[in-house]
């Protein structure tokens, strides 16, 4: 399915969370993404790490997880709303795509993306990765997490909540995703866990250690 100009996908994704916004900040996240997370922070600390980008910070639960363990966080959002959300929390973030990261080459020791890079089409998922993987340190793990499906498949998805626009999903099978992953870096987790709505939906969550 061919997708609409990637400006109009993007102002979309901003209409809707900037209206959703709040309400994402009030929920909880799931049981599987703390457990995870909170292994990812272990790693963290084993192999001393001291700065973490943060690519889709929304309302800033991630973030301060990650900044509590004394990671000097940055986190970047196309979203306005929740740079601010992140900021009033005291978390440093600024607005920034993926695809255009506003900062040097190595400028950070960890990645930590969940659920962003589906909002990116099956082309822009290499540009995405190699953006993320230019301003890390050679040998940084870099965690992300994203919907996958039995079928790679993307395109406009309506949740009738009314926040705002049908959000552009991109999503990619486990075999897909690991082959552009390990053109990134060398694959070092690998997991899924199940939808509760989606019978052929799953959670893909990945560390890659840069070159």
């Amino acid at each position: 399915m061919s997708s609409a100009p990637r400006s109009r996908r993007e102002a979309d994704l901003v209409s809707y969370y900037t209206q959703e916004i709040a309400a994402r900040a009030g929920r909880e996240l799931p049981s599987k993404r703390v457990e995870v997370r909170a292994a990812y922070l272990d790693q963290l600390r084993r192999e001393r790490r001291r700065t973490v980008l943060e690519v889709g910070c929304g309302a800033g639960r991630d973030g301060q997880a990650l900044a509590s363990m004394g990671l000097a966080y940055t986190g970047v959002d196309v979203t306005p709303a929740s740079v601010a959300i992140c900021r009033s929390l005291d978390l440093r973030g600024c607005v920034a795509s993926v695809l255009r990261l506003p900062f040097r080459e190595h400028a950070f020791e960890a990645a930590w993306t969940m659920s962003t890079l589906m909002h990116l089409t099956h082309a822009e998922l290499e540009s995405g990765l190699a953006e993320i993987v230019r301003v890390l340190t050679p040998g940084a793990p870099m965690a992300l997490g994203i919907w996958g499906d039995e079928r790679a498949h993307e395109g406009p998805w309506d949740d009738g909540t009314l926040y705002g626009p049908a959000r552009f999903f991109s999503y990619r099978t486990d075999e897909h995703l690991l082959a552009t992953l390990r053109r990134f870096g060398r694959m070092e987790q690998f997991l899924t866990w199940p939808s509760q709505s989606q019978a052929t939906v799953h959670y893909q969550w990945v560390v890659v250690r840069t070159p």
